[in-house]
């Protein structure tokens, strides 16, 4: 996937204590993403911009109508690494 097309699906990642609990206790990533991105898009995205591998994506709409993927990436991939990169630590 291009970077632009990837950056249009990530809007950007979402920081509460709960996610920090879920990069360090699951290996996961949550973030914002487009309303009409499906899995496969999300899955490709992150895999794209941050040369990981993912293993699995759950989404979920909020009240606020924005769209929250979580991400677990695969076992060799460290999720504490990539949140310091999108400047979540």
């Amino acid at each position: 996937m291009e970077e632009h097309k990837a950056l249009d699906i990530i809007k950007n990642p979402h920081m509460t204590e709960q996610a920090m609990d879920m990069v360090d206790r699951d290996n996961k990533l949550v973030m914002i993403v487009d309303l009409d991105a499906n899995k496969t898009q999300v899955k490709d995205a992150v895999e794209s911009l941050f040369n990981v591998t993912v293993k699995k994506v759950n989404t979920s709409i909020t009240p606020q109508a924005k769209k929250k993927a979580y991400v677990q990436l695969s076992d060799s991939d460290d999720a504490m690494d990539i949140a310091t990169k999108m400047g979540m630590m």
